[in-house]
């Protein structure tokens, strides 16, 4: 009988380095800072709230990728239908990808690690020669992506760990201040915020594509049984999400304590650098632009990767580098407009898209219950869709500060009065669960009177 290859520790280590560094991008260490700051005394439910979002459904989504047996994202969300695979599938790259995530990547390392040592007056120019740098050292390694373990795993994760937990214990040990009291928003209903806060790291949309590459690093150390894969999956999933979580933590620890000495800052940046500059002085700053650019342009990197590989497939007459170096230009314009606008635009597109993906991971798991009946794929996902798409028109109307659409009200005035959680941006929970129930229970009984007819 074959017994199948147990991978070592060391192995698991690889690539849950791996999956943290792919991870632990720009949101990482952007939003528990600004969610520090506001959360204040209400530190701990926020946090707590945000390690679910930021933490637990990266992790799920990773799982539900291997329990699902799907070879990518793509074949899962065809369970619902074809065409809303492609759909989901293509919006999900794009959000992670060129429109949102990436362009993130360039424009935080830039405003945090570059934008302090640049004059006012040359802010534009500086940021137009940064990303042109940033964007070219990513097309370049995601060019050659199958040296990624190495690359990514070996050479850069480790050093950024040690960097962060450098500055991290500094502020254990070494507090700038007392924590203030929470600032609105965090003065009820903190964990709910935090919860929500979780969406803009996007990591539970990018672990339904990071899945791919983990499952494919695991099969390439040897393991090839469905239940192999789902163990090894986890543990390495562990190892990145306990990292992942620790940072986070001690990320919110230090913005928490820095508001008496910086103030409230717009958002995590100035809160880094500001905190940086405190404890080490210019060395610092250089060693936080480092940081920051390391842990950035690892995401980019396997956001491009991931990105041009989809496409690839989907359209196959265009060549996987043609994608690379179109994704890349693409993705170098939209960080010009600068990561305040980017962040604004991109909180709709989440607030739509993060139900529709903790949806599709739910029913992953409850699949074999239902015996995959699309019937309840589509169900679910119908009453998800109907919900989330006006809380993402909603958010829309509001980052722009315009008034809602005339119908969209009378929507909103019946969705506020019947769906439990809605004004917490929760809405869609409680239906999608029903759908679910509701929608087992009559493909059961149509399945049940088939058999005896």
């Amino acid at each position: 009988m074959n017994h199948e290859k147990k991978l070592s520790f060391s192995a698991y280590a690889t690539i849950g380095v791996m999956l943290f560094a792919l991870f632990f991008g720009a949101g990482n260490l952007i939003f528990p800072a600004q969610l520090g700051q506001n959360a204040g005394e209400n530190l701990w439910p926020a946090i707590t709230g945000f390690l679910i979002t930021g933490v637990g459904l990266p992790l799920l989504g990773i799982l539900a990728m291997s329990y699902s047996g799907s070879r990518d994202l793509q074949e899962l969300s065809s369970r619902v239908h074809p065409i809303y695979g492609i759909f989901f599938t293509s919006l999900l790259y794009l959000t992670i990808g060129p429109f949102f995530a990436a362009p993130r990547t360039g424009t935080v390392a830039y405003e945090v690690g570059i934008s302090p040592f640049i004059s006012k007056g040359m802010q534009s120019i500086g940021l137009i020669i940064f990303t042109l740098i940033f964007f070219g050292i990513t097309l370049l390694f995601s060019l050659n992506p199958a040296k990624i373990v190495d690359h990514v795993g070996k050479v850069l994760a480790p050093g950024l760990v040690g960097l962060i937990a450098i500055l991290l214990l500094v502020v254990i040990i070494n507090p700038m201040g007392d924590i203030q009291g929470p600032q609105e928003g965090y003065q009820s209903g903190a964990f709910v915020k935090g919860f929500l806060e979780g969406y803009n790291t996007m990591d539970a949309l990018a672990s339904l594509v990071f899945g791919i590459i983990v499952i494919k690093a695991i099969r390439g150390m040897g393991v090839t049984s469905n239940k192999g894969i789902l163990v090894s999956t986890a543990k390495s999933g562990a190892v990145a999400i306990t990292l992942l979580g620790a940072i986070y933590v001690g990320i919110a620890y230090l913005g928490a304590t820095s508001v008496e000495v910086i103030g409230i800052a717009a958002t995590g940046g100035p809160v880094l650098s500001s905190a940086v500059s405190y404890y080490f002085g210019t060395i610092g700053s250089i060693f936080l632009a480092l940081m920051i650019i390391l842990a950035c342009l690892t995401t980019a990197i396997g956001l491009t990767i991931s990105c041009a590989e989809y496409f690839h497939t989907l359209l196959p007459k265009f060549s996987y580098k043609t994608l690379v170096i179109f994704f890349t230009v693409v993705t170098f314009v939209i960080a010009n407009f600068g990561l305040a606008n980017i962040i604004t635009f991109s909180i709709p597109v989440l607030m739509f898209l993060y139900p529709l993906a903790i949806v599709i991971m739910l029913l992953a798991f409850l699949s074999p219950m239902f015996n995959h009946a699309r019937v309840v794929y589509v169900a679910t996902i119908a009453v998800t869709f109907l919900v989330s798409i006006i809380d993402g028109l909603k958010t829309l109307c509001e980052s722009l500060e315009i008034e809602y659409f005339n119908w969209m009200t009378s929507v909103i005035n019946v969705y506020e009065q019947i769906l439990p959680f809605y004004n917490q941006g929760l809405g869609w929970l409680i239906p999608a669960l029903i759908a679910i129930i509701l929608s087992t229970l009559i493909s059961r009984m149509v399945s049940l009177s088939s058999v005896k007819a």
